[in-house]
């Protein structure tokens, strides 16, 4: 026991609460940016959440771009366009400003504003770990969302039109220097957008808790993540003033982020060709398969489900620990119907022929490689066409 080496680490500092917006000015002073590249999405620049982070960058007198391009699912173009005004701007830093998408192309742009070669090759997968010699230009994290928790990570999902497949960019060198969690900046999150990303991280904290990596750290978040997420979502889905569930919520999903160091499960692998394929949001992805998942994995993480079964106050002193954890699937299903997610695939633009093709995909995806139960090209077909 104890013979694999782990390496634990949580090295972004967080800036958490109402306003805390306004600190942006002294955390690019404390990591030396001072013409930052301000990363996000036409939709959030039609709301008064872009108009609110310029002003306290104009209000500071720091000189800034806004690059506004990013795609609900990130693809190449987003980051080669955002680096191309990096570099023509003369700019020292990213502010990734919006969902993980916005977060994700942030940290993207900061090495591809250096590198000479083709986005394809930074993929972690290829070896492009190895590829990317930093320090790199700083990253501040602004998340509007609380689901992917990009915040916090050291990982970048991006399409790349190269492999016709998402990629995950992956180096320390992309942890963002600091995080700035406003939850004010959430509060126009519209409900199913605030379930669907409350429910990525709520499968990011039961995949990484599965996931059988020894990490007792990330696993003590993980389960304190899920807690949370069962305490607030629905309060926020249901009120998105409601300021205390929406910070806890961005609580949670940094939570989910720092305990998926460990790494994730089937649910992702399946999750991320739908998106790429057929552009469902990735939380809703996510929601929409982890049921069928959950049964998949029931034998082997039974431990783990009773516990999850706990946390969503089942009285399981006289069941068995799978009994417990079949409860849990329930519970999961339950939560999904009350925050309104329509669930089965088939409802959401995905058509069932699709599925054979979704699943070689999917297999092709490194997540499925740390599932508590081994998965198969078939298994993954399987899990589809149950989610269908």
């Amino acid at each position: 026991m104890f013979e694999e080496i782990s390496i634990f680490s949580f090295p972004t500092r967080i800036v958490f609460g109402r306003g805390a917006i306004k600190r942006l000015p002294s955390c690019l002073m404390e990591t030396g940016a001072r013409q930052p590249l301000v990363v996000t999405d036409p939709g959030l620049r039609a709301t008064p959440v872009l108009d609110s982070v310029v002003s306290v960058l104009k209000e500071a007198q720091i000189p800034h771009k806004v690059f506004a391009g990013v795609h609900g699912n990130p693809v190449e173009e987003d980051v080669l366009g955002a680096a191309a005004l990096y570099r023509s701007a003369g700019c020292d830093g990213a502010i990734g400003l919006g969902g993980g998408s916005s977060l994700d192309v942030s940290k993207a742009v900061v090495v591809m504003a250096r590198h000479g070669g083709a986005l394809a090759e930074l993929e972690w997968q290829a070896g492009g770990m190895e590829r990317m010699v930093g320090p790199y230009d700083p990253i501040i994290a602004v998340p509007t969302t609380a689901g992917t928790g990009s915040e916090v990570g050291r990982s970048s999902v991006i399409t790349s039109h190269e492999l016709g497949r998402k990629i995950i960019i992956f180096s320390p060198w992309l942890m963002p220097k600091r995080a700035i969690l406003d939850p004010e900046l959430t509060v126009g999150l519209p409900p199913l957008l605030t379930a669907a990303t409350g429910m990525d991280a709520f499968t990011h904290c039961l995949e990484s808790l599965t996931c059988p990596v020894f990490h007792p750290i990330c696993d003590a978040i993980a389960i304190h993540g899920l807690e949370l997420v069962i305490r607030y979502l629905e309060r926020a889905t249901r009120n998105g003033q409601d300021i205390e569930a929406r910070g806890y919520m961005q609580v949670a999903a940094s939570m989910g982020a720092i305990a998926f160091q460990k790494d994730l499960g089937a649910t992702h692998s399946l999750a991320h060709p739908l998106s790429t394929e057929f552009g469902l949001n990735h939380g809703l992805a996510n929601a929409l398969c982890l049921p069928a998942v959950m049964r998949f994995n029931l034998e082997p993480a039974a431990t783990h489900y009773a516990r999850l079964a706990a946390l969503f106050g089942v009285l399981a002193r006289h069941m068995t620990e799978r009994e417990a954890a079949g409860r849990a699937v329930q519970e999961v299903e339950s939560m999904i119907d009350r925050l309104g997610v329509t669930r089965g695939l088939r409802h959401h633009g995905v058509p069932r022929e699709s599925l054979g093709a979704l699943s070689a995909k999917a297999f092709e995806d490194s997540c499925h490689k740390t599932n508590i139960r081994p998965c198969t090209q078939g298994d993954l077909l399987r899990l589809y066409e149950e989610s269908w």
